[in-house]
């Protein structure tokens, strides 16, 4: 068993070191930041009222979409808030219960996106592959069941993964080589033997990341099988558009995220996951409303009609 040095303490604060940039660069980053954040959350909830007002949208596929949008305004606000902080005092101290927090709320919502972006490609694959059996499969409990088991399951894996963290010691470093409390991160700045927690974490990523990323390949191998099987060429490119925006969001979000926790620690790699991160804490929350108002038409109707019904525009 390790021994731990005598002045080791329990750690009450960390400090976050983010980019080193320039301030001239640190000004456009934060610019940046800034205005996806706003386009995150401000997209997000225009997708949820709109679902909300709309009793057109009131199907499965927007049942799942409604969850992934407010997921993502957690998500989003669980990291991005104190990076711009970051960006704009300099003062990167974070306290170690935040530090656990900011991790739960990361993880908890990472994990349920995953479950999510499952639920949604199985919708896809009932509707091109059995559509004549969509209603009776997709009934309305069964949408219940799926994006309830996507919160239960992500809530309590995060609250184990949180727990665990929490009991480390951190002897060595309060430097936190990101701009969050990421949990591999932070499970590698222990001073303590981590062998239980990384096999737990090894686990998590293969049930709970790759198995749902090879379901999501499945669903979408199926799919194109039965497409290609349609004569008419503006039947194939229906089908197809009913189910790209949401591959363009398992492409960006299932290969930035799942990249970044199976990449062997290294000094580059540190760089590429600060990279691969903002990708998909930043990026890819800000594109999912986008890829799915103005690559949707009935999406896109929906938002005319509410206008001219509440706004007279």
């Amino acid at each position: 068993m390790k021994e731990y040095p005598i002045n080791c303490t329990v750690q009450r604060e960390f400090h976050l070191l983010a980019f080193s940039i320039s301030e001239d660069l640190q000004l456009q980053l934060f610019t940046g930041i800034l205005v996806m954040y706003l386009l995150t959350v401000l997209g997000n909830l225009l997708i949820t009222g709109l679902i909300y007002l709309t009793p057109q949208l009131h199907t499965p596929m927007y049942y799942f979409l409604c969850n992934l949008s407010v997921q993502d305004i957690i998500y989003v606000s669980s990291v991005l808030p104190k990076f711009l902080s970051i960006l704009v005092t300099g003062d990167t101290r974070i306290t170690f219960p935040a530090c656990i927090t900011q991790m739960f709320f990361f993880t908890f919502c990472a994990v349920s996106e995953f479950l999510l972006l499952t639920s949604m490609a199985y919708d896809r694959y009932v509707a091109i592959c059995i559509p004549l059996h969509y209603a009776t499969i997709l009934t309305k409990a069964l949408c219940i069941t799926l994006f309830s088991v996507s919160w239960i399951v992500g809530c309590f894996n995060s609250l184990l993964l949180a727990v665990l963290v929490s009991t480390l010691l951190f002897c060595n470093s309060q430097d936190i080589s990101h701009f969050f409390c990421d949990s591999k991160t932070m499970i590698a700045l222990s001073s303590g033997d981590i062998t239980a927690i990384t096999m737990l974490v090894f686990v998590e990523t293969i049930c709970l990341g790759f198995i749902p990323f090879v379901l999501i390949l499945a669903s979408y191998t199926c799919i194109i099988t039965n497409v290609i099987k349609i004569r008419s060429s503006a039947g194939r490119v229906k089908a197809f558009s009913s189910c790209s925006s949401h591959l363009t969001v398992v492409l960006l979000f299932f290969g930035t995220s799942l990249t970044s926790y199976v990449t062997p620690e290294s000094r580059d790699s540190l760089k590429q996951d600060k990279f691969l991160s903002l990708l998909y804490t930043a990026v890819a929350p800000m594109l999912n409303p986008l890829v799915y108002t103005l690559r949707n038409k009935q999406v896109l109707r929906a938002m005319g009609n509410v206008l001219k019904r509440y706004f007279n525009i």
